[in-house]
């Protein structure tokens, strides 16, 4: 009887998504990956944009020529088979189905290869894709396509290093639009594989990968949550020299760390010199796998524009169970139990902050959460307004700025702070119901009553001496005449007479017990809790009053 046998035809690398990567930060990150599997503590990454090259030099544990053939050359090769989930050294493994290299072998015109281990010597290959696509459309099978013999540009690489691997590309096919600042930054907020085993170290065109990299974007950060107290270099106050106060620790039931952090501006979440910008990002056993979380848990809240940070949940990628992760290695499977149980974790943690933001924000002389119900609209608009005039006069509006017996301006401008919040709205409130009122009484054409002219008169000629006082010639008032001269006791008198005869309730009962307390704002006094409680009860009834009269125009217009 005959034997068969599969016989796996080379168009099967097409298949499983040789061209899936489209990514350059994903072929570098292929890369990385391999060398923290293969045990490296140095990883040398050399990028020529104008020559379009790259090359990746590891000293990591090497490949025999056995290896190289059977493992590294076998598409489909795991390394977790015997349920084998780390290194020799310990490492996590990050290479799951042994489909990852074809972002290597794919994205240049030449591919050289060479390995050695400290007992072999050098052994490798030139994958030349050009000969590759040929062999695709001719349906060779696998055994019948040959590497070409190992290059001396790769074997001069890999004499620097004692054992290892070096791989060099020739031609890269897509034009390398990034500039090598992004690229030290991406592999920066990309990699943390430092948090797990601190030997293993990244360079990038000779310069080590490290947090100091990103210190623009950590100098710009106004607060830090962290979750299950989370280490990670880029919170040293070194680099962010961000406040105590600004920091805050988040507990979760479940097993991950991170932190969640905001900038100042919206605009401080981009990149430098790019048009791409961080965000909220999944990291597995120190690699992200899982860009932009904000896209899974959908607040809709502003938040979202000034947040980044990082999730760690390596119950995601434990051995050799199931696969959450997709072909093109960029993302997780999104119905995924275990991913969806850290969805709603981190939407929980996430909607706490947003509390958490709008408080500091607030306290820090900043625009808040707009959609938070903690603080009413105008009161919230009162403080922002108050905020800027501080800014603008060079006032100290940031919380935690200390007062001192020396300085006690921080203290004052916190204690104004939280009295502008009603004594501003109360302003605008007693300027719109006013001047409302004065309108509607010139509408109706309502004479001016003795009191109200004597009054007039009054403030007429106080203004009068006041302005010889000053030297004063040209008009401060867009307009001399008597309405505007009368206060809210004067208007509601002359409502009330109007509506005599009226079932509504009268303006001039509250307009008594509002004038004192109006009197008190308008010369920005500041009022105590009864005070406060008072004239809200009071204007309360006058803006439903005023609201009635200006709607009642609409339906009685006055006679032509």
């Amino acid at each position: 009887m005959n034997k068969f046998n599969f016989n796996i035809s080379l168009s099967i690398l097409n298949h499983l998504g040789r061209n899936l990567y489209r990514n350059f930060i994903t072929v570098i990150g292929e890369a990385i990956s391999n060398s923290w599997d293969a045990d490296a503590t140095n990883v040398w990454i050399t990028i020529d944009k104008e020559k379009k090259y790259m090359s990746i030099l590891d000293n990591g544990e090497g490949m025999t020529e056995q290896d190289f053939q059977d493992r590294f050359l076998k598409i489909g090769y795991s390394k977790r088979k015997n349920n084998n989930i780390k290194s020799a050294k310990g490492r996590p493994y990050i290479g799951r189905k042994g489909i990852g290299k074809l972002a290597l072998l794919s994205c240049a015109k030449k591919i050289h290869i060479a390995s050695k281990t400290l007992d072999t010597k050098p052994i490798g290959g030139v994958i030349d894709n050009t000969d590759l696509d040929k062999a695709i459309t001719d349906d060779l099978n696998s055994q019948e396509y040959i590497l070409q013999p190992m290059s001396t540009e790769s074997k001069d690489l890999l004499s620097t290093v004692d054992k290892g691997t070096a791989i060099c590309f020739e031609e890269i096919t897509d034009e390398i639009v990034n500039t090598i600042e992004y690229i030290k930054k991406s592999v920066a907020l990309s990699f943390k594989f430092s948090l797990l085993d601190p030997s293993f170290n990244i360079f990038v065109n000779d310069e080590l990968i490290t947090c100091e990299l990103l210190k623009d974007l950590a100098q710009k950060t106004q607060f830090v949550w962290i979750i299950n107290d989370c280490a990670d270099s880029f919170l040293d106050k070194k680099i962010t020299g961000i406040s105590p106060i600004s920091i805050k620790k988040v507990s979760s039931a479940l097993p991950i760390t991170g932190y969640i952090a905001t900038t100042e501006k919206p605009a401080d979440i981009k990149i430098r010199g790019t048009d791409e910008k961080v965000t909220l990002d999944l990291f597995v056993n120190g690699r992200a796998r899982e860009k932009d979380l904000f896209k899974h848990i959908s607040t809709a809240r502003i938040v979202e524009n000034y947040a980044f940070g990082q999730i760690h949940y390596d119950v995601l990628d434990t051995g050799t169970g199931k696969d959450v992760f997709t072909s093109s290695r960029e993302g997780i499977v999104s119905n995924d139990p275990d991913f969806t149980k850290l969805i709603d974790e981190v939407r929980k943690i996430f909607y706490q902050i947003i509390e958490d933001w709008d408080k500091l924000r607030l306290s820090n002389g900043a625009d808040g959460d707009p959609d938070n119900p903690r603080v009413p609209p105008k009161a919230r608009k009162a403080r922002e307004l108050f905020s800027q005039t501080c800014k603008d006069m060079g006032l100290p509006t940031r919380a935690g700025a200390k007062a001192s017996v020396e300085d006690p301006v921080p203290q004052w401008v916190t204690e104004l702070s939280d009295e502008a919040q009603f004594n501003i709205p109360s302003y605008a409130e007693c300027f719109v119901s006013e001047n409302l009122l004065r309108k509607y009484i010139t509408y109706k054409n309502m004479p001016l009553s003795k009191e109200a002219l004597e009054q007039a008169n009054k403030f007429r000629k106080r203004e009068n001496d006041s302005k010889n006082a000053a030297n004063i010639s040209y008009q401060v008032r867009q307009s001399n005449e008597d309405i505007y001269y009368l206060d809210m006791d004067a208007l509601a008198n002359l409502i009330d007479k109007d509506h005599s005869g009226a079932k509504d309730a009268a303006l001039s009962r509250s307009a008594t017990i509002y004038k004192p307390l109006r009197d008190s704002v308008g010369h920005t006094s500041l009022l105590t809790k009864v005070a406060k409680d008072q004239l809200n009860v009071e204007y309360n009834n006058i803006q439903a009053r005023v609201a009635t009269l200006i709607k009642s125009i609409g339906k009685n217009p006055k006679s032509r």
